[in-house]
């Protein structure tokens, strides 16, 4: 990496930097090398010099949909901070992966665009919104996105039009190449707005902080850690299960919505993948459904230990 900091001054590559203050859980060990860019011309730089040192490298965003293993992560993570988008007098939106997508769909809102007010109390970044289909109260970005400016793992980059990222619910092809260890990066994203009435517009997002702020618990979380069921939202099951407030260690099920998951001070990442595996097999006792994870594991999960078989 000193190549990158050589030919990159402004980029300071920390090494065995810890990685909980970059995610909203507030766990994760150290990653071995950590950037933090602000560009999208140095988010695809740092890619491009780690591919071609070899060195194994991802990308976090605001860290608000992971669990980092209490490991840490081998190689390079990118903390992707990068800023700044236009819109054009169409409405065609187009943002850097890094901007947070609560805020665009508050300034949207704020000057008269419709089409992101569903967005307005979602957490995380625009390049993870775009892997993730994220959505909520009806929308979600497979409704609204044209078109995802996307770093490939040779070093060329694409301009992937919607109907190639292969939309389906909180997934996307992005997402399944990633499973499957791929290693394309979303930098830009374009989305088409609409021109609306500003006060209903700020009306309609007005109504949904009303209904995430009764039901969203407060403190140190992740979101919705289980994807809806194909019958039931995961959040129901749980709570029908008599789960919620089910502690492992330092982590919980939240008090106030089940399919949240909280730290509750010095929570590791393994009583919260224990908590979930545990979730999982309650639930599948009970009612025979499969509580599939919404957020993503990351890091070096080298143990194998099952969490039954040492009683959590």
């Amino acid at each position: 990496m000193k190549r990158l900091e050589t030919d990159s001054p402004h980029l300071a590559v920390q090494r065995a930097a810890p990685l909980a203050p970059y995610t909203s859980f507030g766990i994760g060990g150290p990653a071995d090398l950590l950037v933090v860019v602000e560009s999208v011309t140095d988010l695809a730089q740092a890619v491009q010099f780690a591919n071609a040192t070899r060195v194994n490298w991802m990308v976090l965003g605001s860290g608000s949909n992971v669990l980092v293993a209490d490991e840490g992560i081998r190689g390079l993570v990118i903390i992707n901070a990068t800023q700044g988008f236009e819109i054009d007098q169409n409405g065609l939106l187009v943002a850097a992966s890094g901007v947070m997508l609560c805020e665009l769909a508050r300034w949207a809102v704020d000057e008269g665009w419709g089409g992101l007010q569903w967005a307005v109390g979602i957490p995380g970044t625009l390049g993870g919104a775009t892997v993730g289909n994220a959505g909520a109260y009806g929308g979600s970005m497979a409704g609204i996105v044209c078109w995802a400016r996307v770093l490939r793992s040779d070093g060329s980059i694409a301009q992937v039009p919607v109907e190639a990222l292969g939309y389906g619910y909180r997934t996307s092809a992005l997402k399944r190449e990633h499973a499957r260890d791929g290693r394309s990066l979303v930098l830009e994203t374009a989305m088409q707005l609409e021109r609306g009435d500003a006060g209903a517009l700020a009306a309609e997002a007005a109504s949904y902080d009303a209904r995430r702020e009764a039901s969203t618990p407060r403190g140190r979380c992740a979101g919705s850690v289980f994807k809806r069921t194909a019958h039931y939202p995961a959040g129901y099951l749980i709570d029908r299960a008599g789960l919620k407030g089910m502690t492992v260690g330092g982590a919980q099920v939240s008090p106030v919505h089940a399919n949240f998951l909280m730290n509750t001070g010095g929570a590791t990442a393994r009583d919260m993948r224990c908590l979930i595996e545990r979730l999982q097999r309650r639930v599948w006792l009970l009612y025979a459904h499969h509580l599939d994870p919404e957020i993503e594991f990351v890091g070096d999960w080298h143990w194998q230990t099952s969490c039954t078989e040492v009683g959590l």
